[in-house]
C-alpha cells in the first residue's frame, strides 16, 4: 500500500527531471528565464560584468517544479495530506537529483576546458556558465536540488488545498445559479442560462472585436490579422475533415488558386488586367470552388489514407507549376506577382485598422454559415459519413455529392482566405504554398477540436497568435508543435474545446404527454 503511495511521486519526479534535462540541452532554459527576465524589467543582455540575472534561472526552475507539485497533487486525489505533500517532496527530490547530477558532471567537464558546442550547438561557455549560476558545479547543482524540491512542495500544497475546498466547483455553480435567478427575473423561458450567456457573449465579442484593433496597433493588426485569415482556412477544412472525415493534405492547393486568381486579376503585371478587387474577391472564389470539383471528381471514392496521398500530391503539383518557367508567361514564376492591389471603399484603401475589422467581420459570418451547415440535414450527413460511411450509404445518403459539395465549401473558403492574403500582403509567390501550410491548418483542426467550430478559433490563437506573443520561443515552434500534440494525444484527445456529440435519446413518456403510447416488445 506505501508503495501505491509513493509510486507517484517517483513516476512524476522521474518524468520532470529528464523533462528539465532536455530543456537544458536544447537550450529552453536560457529562452525561459529569458521571458522571464523581460516580465521582470531585469534582463539586459549587456550588464556591467557581462552577467545574466541568476534569479531568473531559478525563477524558471521554480516554475518547473510548482508545476510538478501540481501534477503529483493531481494524480493523488484520495490521499490524505501528508501523503500528498510526501509525494511532493519525492518528486522534488527525484527531479533535483537528477538534474543536479547532470550539471555537476557537464560543470566539471566545463571546467576542464571541454567544449560543448561540438556536440550540443545551444551549450555554449556563456550559456554554461549561466547554468553554472556562476559559481562552482556542486554549488549549482545544491541550488536545483533546494530550489526543485521546495517548489514541488508548495506545488502540491496549492493543488491539495484546491481540491479539498473545490472553489472552482463552488464559483461556477453560484455563477450559474445567479444566471439563472437573472433569466427567470428577466422571463426568458425555459432556457434563461444560455440566452443570457449567449447575448452577453456576442456583445462583449463585438465590442472586443471592433475597440482592440484601434489600440493594438500596426504589427498587432497584422498578427490577428493573419490568426484570421487561418482561422478561415481551419474553417474550411474543418468542414472537410472534422464534419464529413476525408483527410486531405493538399488544402494548401486552393489557397494558393485564390490567391493566385486574385492576383493576376488585379495587379498590373504580367497581364495588366486591372479588374474590380470586389469582383475578383468573387472570381477567387469560384475558381477555387471549381478547383475543388474537378479535383473532387475522380478521387472522392478513395477513402483513408489513400485520399490523403492523392491530395498531397496535387498540392504539390499546384506549387510546383507556379512557380515552374514552363508557366512563367501567365505565373510570372518564381518571381511572383507584385503590386496586387488592396481593397477600398467609397473611394478610400483599407487602413490595416479597417482590413481587420473586415478578416473578424468575414470570420463571424463563416463561423455562422458553418454552425449552420453542422445543425442542417447536410451537415447530420455528413457527420454520418465521418462516422461510418458504409453505413451512412445504406440509409440513404449519397455519400459521393455529400462529400463533393464539403470538398467544394471548404476550397471555396480556401480561396477566400487566398484572395484576402494576396491584397493585404500586396504580394503573393510560391514560397507561401508550401506543404507546412497545410500541415499548420490541420494541426490547428486537430488540437482545437475535430469537427469543433470553437476549437477553430482557439486552435488559431495557440498556434499562430502564441508565437508571435512569444517571439523568443522562434527557434523552438517545431518542438513546441510536437509536444503540444503529444500532450493534447494524451490530456486532450478531443482537442482544447472538442465539439459536442449529437445524442438522440427516447423522451419519457410523461414529457411526451398522453397521446404518446408506450410500445410493447
Amino acid at each position: 500500500m506505501k508503495q501505491n503511495k509513493i509510486k507517484q511521486g517517483v513516476i512524476t519526479g522521474l518524468t520532470f527531471g529528464l523533462i528539465f534535462i532536455f530543456l537544458i540541452l536544447t537550450g529552453f532554459t536560457q529562452v525561459g528565464s529569458d521571458m522571464i527576465g523581460n516580465l521582470l524589467g531585469n534582463f539586459e543582455k549587456a550588464g556591467a560584468e557581462n552577467a545574466l540575472p541568476v534569479i531568473n534561472l531559478i525563477l524558471f526552475t521554480g516554475l518547473i517544479g510548482l508545476l510538478m507539485g501540481l501534477s503529483t497533487s493531481k494524480a493523488n486525489l484520495s490521499n490524505t495530506w501528508l501523503a500528498s505533500l510526501l509525494n511532493s517532496i519525492l518528486a522534488g527530490l527525484i527531479a533535483g537529483l537528477l538534474v543536479g547530477a547532470v550539471i555537476l558532471v557537464t560543470g566539471s567537464f566545463h571546467s576542464q576546458g571541454v567544449d560543448f558546442r561540438n556536440y550540443l550547438p545551444k551549450l555554449g561557455s556563456e550559456q554554461m556558465n549561466y547554468l553554472l549560476h556562476y559559481t562552482t558545479p556542486l554549488a549549482a547543482g545544491t541550488t536545483y536540488l533546494i530550489t526543485s524540491t521546495v517548489a514541488s512542495l508548495i506545488g502540491g500544497a496549492i493543488g491539495k488545498a484546491f481540491r479539498q475546498q473545490s472553489w472552482t466547483a463552488h464559483s461556477m455553480t453560484w455563477t450559474k445559479n445567479t444566471v439563472k435567478n437573472i433569466g427567470k427575473k428577466l422571463k426568458l423561458g425555459q432556457s434563461p442560462q444560455r440566452k443570457i450567456i449567449t447575448i452577453l457573449g456576442l456583445i462583449v465579442a463585438g465590442g472586443l472585436l471592433y475597440l482592440l484593433p484601434l489600440v493594438w496597433g500596426s504589427y498587432w493588426n497584422y498578427t490577428m490579422g493573419t490568426v484570421a485569415i487561418y482561422i478561415l482556412l481551419g474553417i474550411g477544412l474543418n468542414i472537410i475533415v472534422g464534419f464529413s472525415g476525408q483527410l486531405v493534405l493538399g488544402y494548401v492547393a486552393f489557397f494558393a488558386t485564390g490567391a493566385y486568381t486574385f492576383a493576376l486579376l488585379t495587379a498590373p503585371q504580367p497581364h495588366a488586367i486591372l479588374m474590380n478587387v470586389w469582383l475578383a474577391v468573387g472570381i477567387s472564389v469560384i475558381v477555387s470552388t471549381l478547383t475543388g470539383l474537378l479535383l473532387g471528381l475522380p478521387i472522392l471514392n478513395l477513402r483513408g489514407d489513400y485520399l490523403a496521398i492523392v491530395t498531397l500530391g496535387f498540392g504539390e503539383i499546384v506549387r510546383i507549376l507556379i512557380r515552374s518557367d514552363l508557366l512563367t508567361f501567365l505565373t510570372n514564376g518564381p518571381k511572383g506577382v507584385t503590386n496586387v492591389v488592396q481593397p477600398s471603399w467609397l473611394g478610400k484603401v483599407f487602413s490595416d485598422v479597417n482590413y481587420t475589422h473586415f478578416l473578424f467581420l468575414l470570420v463571424l459570418i463563416a463561423l455562422f454559415i458553418a454552425k449552420r451547415l453542422k445543425d442542417s440535414r447536410t451537415g447530420r450527413s455528413w457527420i454520418a459519413i465521418r462516422e461510418d460511411q458504409t453505413v451512412a450509404q445504406a440509409t440513404g445518403i449519397n455519400t459521393f455529392k455529400s462529400k463533393l459539395l464539403a470538398l467544394a465549401l471548404g476550397a471555396a473558403l480556401a480561396g477566400l482566405a487566398g484572395a484576402l492574403f494576396a491584397s493585404r500582403n500586396q504580394f503573393t509567390g510560391p514560397e507561401d504554398f508550401t506543404l507546412m501550410v497545410s500541415v499548420n491548418v490541420l494541426c490547428i483542426v486537430i488540437v482545437g477540436g475535430m469537427g469543433s467550430l470553437p476549437g477553430i478559433v482557439v486552435g488559431a490563437m495557440v498556434l499562430k497568435g502564441l508565437p508571435e506573443i512569444l517571439r523568443e520561443l522562434d527557434d523552438y515552434r517545431l518542438l513546441v508543435f510536437g509536444a503540444l500534440l503529444i500532450a493534447m494525444m494524451i490530456i486532450r484527445p478531443q482537442g482544447l474545446w472538442p465539439a459536442k456529440k449529437v445524442s438522440l435519446e427516447l423522451q419519457r413518456k410523461d414529457s411526451l404527454g398522453d397521446n404518446i403510447q408506450e410500445v410493447e416488445p
